[in-house]
């Protein structure tokens, strides 16, 4: 689309965000909730919603509202109510959901994103509400015919509604990023787009810019990653766009997103409120959350992934980029953090884990708790390197390698019985820097009328009788020292 066009307006974007909260047991019922199980395995008579069963509240998924509110500073409600959300669809057995239409245990807060161009943005949230999930439709597997599983009808949702002060699909991407760390560091979700345990509907409707007047909403559902989620809503910003510059009208209706051809497509009318016919559910007595419970909640909260990148750029001096990698997961962030409490060379504890240690995991796809690797081994690596006794080179290559599959030996130790200890004795340097120098006289009047680009060929040769043992850094500065006499 042309770049003017789209300038002329610009895109207002609310998102509804679906986190499945991991409780062992349902919401209203003790079914179990294990992604993968066998179809109808995990149902009982209250999911069914057979005559004379009554609902009863999972204490725990109250506890995890309550810490994801705090986790986003948001007001928590004191006395909860439930209510009836009528809509007959097949996957939902009673042909109502019950969720927190008046009372969210959740109001207001935000979650703050941090685009790559621009200062970090707080996004306003409107409400969180517990609420229970619905069965799943499956079309396709037989011809004709519509297949039902209830297994996932009763597991405990929230639902975190924004304000739409989102503007474009990155940003989008971004929020969806921070609430996936946000819910696996609290561990009360884990974020797995892919099983469904979170999902998002946005809500994209475009405006002229200074206009006061919104425009017309539309709803895209059924997005199965962050990625498709930000290619969803691009591309409806531009169909609305285009409808509207053709004359034509934008439908208030809810849309698919095909990932195939980076498309929405209309599904349905839009529902409104007074569709949905909400009634106090009658069955479920209050909630009441007290100071106490609150206070309880707080004494259990890890510390969280911004608390964590602020103390990890101003206190230990890493680069915001750094420190948004190290904290991407709990686990990787609090060893860095336990590393830091341990040694003072910070930089170069975080480049072990951002390098070496990083690498091997993704290398074999699996997590720190599956390594034999300790908080002591980065710290006696970290001082081995910048104590001059080793490369980070030779140490990453040719002692890290040996440490993971001999953990009780100590890094200095396979060192120094592979002989990998550096020279940096001066004097046995400059010895090799005239021999090396010596030998390519031609290359040394080179480099003294302005080809400085020699300077690495003339390291590579002293590498070379050195065996790999010369301190670089040193070797380096008597190199160009022995140059300029």
């Amino acid at each position: 689309m042309d770049g003017i066009i789209k300038e002329k307006y610009q895109a207002v974007i609310g998102l509804e965000v679906h986190i499945q909260l991991l409780t062992d047991s349902k919401i209203f019922a003790s079914d179990k909730t294990e992604y993968g199980a066998l179809p109808n395995t995990n149902i009982s008579p209250i999911t069914l919603a057979c005559p004379g069963t009554l609902p009863k509240v999972n204490k725990k998924a109250f506890d995890y509202a309550i810490k994801l509110g705090l986790a986003c500073e948001s007001d928590i409600t004191e006395l909860n109510f439930f209510s009836r959300k009528s809509y007959f669809y097949p996957d939902l057995p009673k042909g109502f959901q019950i969720t927190q239409e008046a009372t969210p245990i959740c109001r207001g807060g935000f979650v703050t994103i941090y685009p790559k161009e621009g200062e970090q943005k707080h996004i306003p949230l409107i409400r969180m509400h517990l609420e229970e999930d619905t069965g799943k439709s499956l079309h396709g597997i037989m011809e004709d015919v519509t297949l039902l599983d209830y297994n996932r009808a009763g597991i405990p949702l929230i639902e975190l509604v924004t304000t739409p002060e989102l503007t474009t699909g990155e940003e989008a991407y971004l929020f969806l990023s921070e609430i996936r760390k946000l819910v696996r560091y609290l561990e009360i979700c884990d974020g797995n787009m892919e099983e469904a345990s979170l999902r998002c509907d946005a809500n994209v409707s475009i405006m002229e810019k200074g206009s006061m007047l919104f425009g017309t909403r539309v709803e895209i559902k059924n997005m199965n990653s962050m990625r498709n989620v930000q290619l969803a809503i691009e591309h409806e910003i531009e169909r609305q766009i285009a409808l509207l510059e053709s004359g034509e009208p934008i439908i208030s209706e809810t849309r698919s997103f095909e990932s195939a051809s980076s498309e929405t497509f209309s599904l349905r009318a839009k529902e409104m409120a007074a569709d949905y016919r909400y009634f106090p559910e009658p069955d479920i007595p209050p909630v009441l959350v007290t100071e106490a419970w609150i206070n309880d909640i707080k004494a259990t909260m890890p510390p969280l992934p911004n608390a964590l990148l602020k103390k990890f750029m101003s206190l230990y001096g890493l680069s915001n980029y750094a420190a948004s990698v190290l904290t991407e997961g709990k686990a990787f962030a609090l060893f860095f953090d336990e590393i830091c409490q341990q040694t003072a060379y910070y930089t170069s504890a975080a480049n072990w884990l951002l390098g070496p240690v990083k690498g091997y995991l993704n290398e074999l796809s699996v997590t720190l708790s599956e390594i034999p690797l300790t908080v002591n081994h980065i710290v006696l690596l970290a001082e081995l390197v910048e104590s001059g006794a080793v490369s980070f080179s030779i140490a990453a290559t040719q002692i890290f390698p040996i440490l993971l599959q001999q953990p009780k030996e100590l890094p200095l130790a396979i060192a120094k019985r592979l002989n990998l200890i550096q020279d940096s004795n001066e004097s046995n340097l400059k010895t090799l820097i005239t021999e090396v120098l010596a030998a390519y006289p031609d290359k040394v009047m080179a480099y003294k009328n302005g080809k400085s680009g020699i300077l690495g060929m003339f390291m590579g040769e002293i590498m070379k009788k050195s065996q790999g043992r010369a301190n670089a850094q040193l070797t380096s500065k008597l190199l160009q020292e022995a140059l300029e006499d």
